[in-house]
């Protein structure tokens, strides 16, 4: 008869030790994380300093401007989604340069990926305010 054989041993985890955060806890901690993420933001990354400056006279505006409950929500999403894009491209450009700062194709090419979705993210404004306001 054969011992039963053991089961295999699990790879050693290279996640981050916070991750075993669950429940209440875990969401105080991503609350001050996200804080923390758009204080980066605001202090490190000009686009994202404009565009925030931006937001804070668009959706006031698009509240004052006429249109329906779905128009208000609409526009601002819009705003907010520039923001949103913005954030992302600002990691993914932060990633990069943490790897290297050397020239390579990858790189610029991640970096143009991502300052493409953002030139999307603000045609997307420009489209769905002059849809809700010119029809």
């Amino acid at each position: 008869m054969n011992a039963p054989e053991s089961p295999p041993t699990p790879a050693p985890s290279h996640e981050s030790p916070f991750k075993g955060k669950t429940g209440l806890t875990r969401v105080w901690n991503a609350l001050f994380y996200s804080v923390a993420g758009l204080k980066a933001a605001y202090r490190h990354e000009d686009a994202f300093r404009q565009e925030a400056w931006l937001a804070l006279l668009l959706i006031p505006l698009a509240l004052w401007l006429p249109a329906s409950g779905i128009g208000h929500a609409l526009m601002i999403g819009a705003v907010l989604l520039v923001l949103v894009v913005e954030l992302v491209n600002s990691a993914i450009e932060a990633a990069v340069d943490r790897i290297s700062l050397d020239h390579h194709r990858l790189a610029k090419r991640a970096k143009d990926i991502g300052s493409a979705a953002v030139l999307l993210a603000l045609i997307n404004v420009a489209a769905v305010w002059g849809l809700v306001l010119f029809g």
